[in-house]
């Protein structure tokens, strides 16, 4: 349980000075396990990824260790292809690559995990570990926060909605 009274109603997005990760931070009204299935489940993971200008579909989704996903999503009439293995997939932990297609040779490793906070909220913490920090720098001045921010709240609906 966090020891920490902060709380991460929108995402906190955070740049390490020491090593090029991106960190994610925020709260949701869910248990880590609707995250987690907010999180593996493609047919709901389509509904909340990403800005509210953009819509996904799924090409391939193998959710278990060892197992690769991919994902196109489409921004006024233009495709943006994602890809990635699944490293680790646990109760409430997943480990994964992250690559945008259209810069093929930048692989990030992603880590994310759902700390149950013991008041039916559960803090999601995220990190990012890019090739670079010129990489790193190039997707935090893309306008990812917006992706990131829209995407959440989007994930709220659900959650507020029932659909979890």
């Amino acid at each position: 349980m966090s020891t920490t009274a902060t709380r991460y109603p929108e995402a906190a997005i955070e740049a390490d000075k020491e090593v090029p990760i991106i960190r994610i931070t925020r709260d949701f009204r869910a248990t880590p396990a609707q995250l987690m299935k907010a999180h593996t489940d493609p047919e709901l993971f389509v509904r909340w990824n990403g800005p509210e200008t953009v819509s996904s579909r799924i090409v391939e989704w193998d959710v278990r260790d060892g197992g690769s996903w991919r994902y196109i999503s489409t921004h006024e009439g233009q495709d943006h292809e994602f890809r990635g293995c699944f490293h680790t997939v646990g109760e409430d932990k997943i480990v994964q690559t992250f690559t945008w297609m259209g810069m093929p040779d930048q692989v990030s490793l992603e880590t994310m995990w759902f700390e149950d906070l013991g008041d039916g909220t559960t803090r999601l913490h995220a990190q990012s570990l890019c090739d670079s920090f010129a990489d790193r720098d190039a997707w935090l001045s893309s306008g990812m926060e917006v992706g990131v921010n829209e995407g959440y709240k989007a994930l709220d609906r659900l959650l507020e909605a029932g659909e979890l």
